[in-house]
């Protein structure tokens, strides 16, 4: 299994989840991430937009683009297609986990108990998206679940924000976290793209202080 994405994953420490409700969109989004001083984005399959703004990002050449909220083995080769480097599921699928290892692209699926920790380490995965983390216990259950499973490393996602992103960022085992705080839906659907570059500025600046 890959490792090198989420080792790039790590180095930036915040992976942005956008929604994408039209492919014209992605450019300039892309760029005020940049620009914000993160070139990561993690483009959910939550639109029909979604595999045709991951191929506009991926073109650039300068972003780390992932596919989000991936559901199935199609899914997964239509963003794989469109040039998605690795790919993340809310839960965790036989079926995405292995359609993955086919493509040779990194799986980052979610766990949030001890039987689904297990069972991710069965498939060969070992970084994990920690999801709904705010309901899921947050930053002590990831601490509990460390205990056991050393081995492993969470990406928190749901419910994280600028409020508590030091408290996900304090524990060793959690390699980034994930959230939309800095690419509000309605700044994308405005073309507000100076907020969501100030706003990505202030969340690295924020993940730089909380290291």
């Amino acid at each position: 299994m890959p490792v090198g994405i989420f080792e790039e994953l790590g180095r930036h420490r915040i992976v942005p989840v956008v929604v994408l409700d039209d492919a014209g969109q992605a450019a300039p989004l892309a760029s005020a991430l940049v620009e914000g001083g993160l070139p990561v984005a993690e483009v959910t399959f939550r639109t029909a937009a979604a595999a045709d703004a991951i191929r506009v990002i991926a073109a650039r050449g300068d972003v780390l683009v992932g596919a989000g909220t991936v559901l199935t083995a199609e899914q997964v080769d239509a963003a794989v297609a469109a040039g998605a480097g690795y790919i993340v599921s809310p839960g965790l699928s036989r079926a995405v986990v292995e359609r993955c290892a086919h493509h040779g692209v990194p799986a980052l699926p979610g766990a949030v108990t001890a039987t689904e920790v297990q069972a991710a380490l069965e498939l060969g995965c070992s970084t994990l998206k920690f999801f709904p983390a705010g309901t899921s216990g947050g930053p002590a259950a990831i601490r509990a679940l460390a205990a056991p499973f050393g081995q492993v490393r969470f990406v928190p996602t749901g419910g994280v924000g600028a409020a508590n992103l030091a408290d996900y960022l304090s524990i060793p085992v959690v390699v980034a976290v994930g959230g939309s705080w800095m690419v509000p839906r309605a700044a994308i659907a405005s073309g507000d793209w100076a907020t969501i570059r100030d706003l990505t500025r202030a969340a690295v600046a924020a993940a730089a202080a909380a290291v």
